[in-house]
């Protein structure tokens, strides 16, 4: 049975606004609207396939950054999923449980199609969930303003993400909290995407290669939790708690550790244990 004194979080992601709005932050002002037909089109051409690359959404970050506020209970990405730029992901996207509601090319007189089938869909859960406690709207539009403020009025806690340049101040100024993408723990900065861009022979090197995914998973979660209580040193059981959230599946047994202190001290690059007292703290080590 859930646990009543947890916090609720239901995402929904305007998909198509995210890898757009990242696209122009790589690669410059109005650079998809540019490439569009290119990338619906070729999309494994050489070039065009390096610049999807370089312009990659870290999907985990989203994800795992809105389980910063309490359980899951639902995530939603809203895109027409039969579009190549938008196939890439829904491998990663089902890996990570999230509902991926088709929403076909729009034509001119359904090109808010996303948006409002979103909003409706964010309402009518409100009602249908009482126990939400917070909402995370990944999206950049204005149009979403109206969204967020209703939200606010039942009584939920609105969250916004969107990326840096391309976010309306009014949809930041509706929500409770904003951040941008580009901050998100785990996400690259643009100039470290374009040097990929140039680096990349083709599309197959999207997904990121680490030795070490479990110490990966630790360091999101140490500054995640860092960035939410704003205190360098933070409880261990909090950052296990987080850390389940961002990954059900995570067992510290499972990797050869007696205990999650363990696992944290086999870590020792990544973070650093503080015993002295019953509350066992643990912080990051390093930037």
């Amino acid at each position: 049975m859930p646990d009543p004194t947890t916090p609720r979080v239901a995402v929904y992601l305007d998909f198509d606004n995210i890898v757009m709005s990242w696209y122009d932050r790589v690669h410059g002002r109005n650079a998809y609207a540019r490439d569009r037909q290119r990338v619906a089109e070729q999309p494994v051409d050489p070039e065009i396939a390096q610049r999807l690359a370089a312009a990659t959404i870290d999907v985990g970050a989203i994800i795992d950054y809105a389980a910063s506020f309490g359980t899951l209970v639902l995530t939603r990405a809203y895109a027409d999923w039969s579009a190549p730029v938008n196939a890439e992901y829904r491998s990663q996207l089902v890996a990570r449980a999230v509902d991926l509601v088709q929403l076909f090319p729009a034509a001119a007189y359904a090109k808010n199609g996303a948006d409002i089938r979103l909003a409706v869909d964010a309402v009518e859960d409100m009602f249908r969930l009482p126990d939400l406690t917070h909402v995370v709207i990944v999206a950049g539009d204005s149009d979403y303003v109206p969204l967020a403020q209703r939200c606010k009025r039942l009584g939920r806690f609105v969250v916004g993400v969107g990326v840096a340049g391309s976010t309306a101040k009014s949809l930041a100024a509706a929500c409770d909290q904003f951040d941008a993408y580009d901050s998100l723990p785990g996400v690259s900065a643009p100039a470290d995407a374009k040097a990929a861009d140039a680096a990349a022979p083709s599309r197959a090197r999207r997904k990121k290669s680490t030795a070490d995914p479990a110490g990966e998973l630790l360091a999101r979660a140490l500054r995640l939790e860092h960035e939410r209580t704003d205190e360098d040193w933070v409880h261990l059981s909090a950052v296990k708690n987080l850390l389940k959230r961002m990954d059900p599946s995570f067992s510290e047994k499972a990797l050869g550790h007696k205990s999650f202190s363990d696992f944290v001290k086999a870590h020792a690059a990544i973070a650093e244990l503080d015993e002295s007292t019953n509350a066992v703290r643990v912080r990051l080590v390093g930037p």
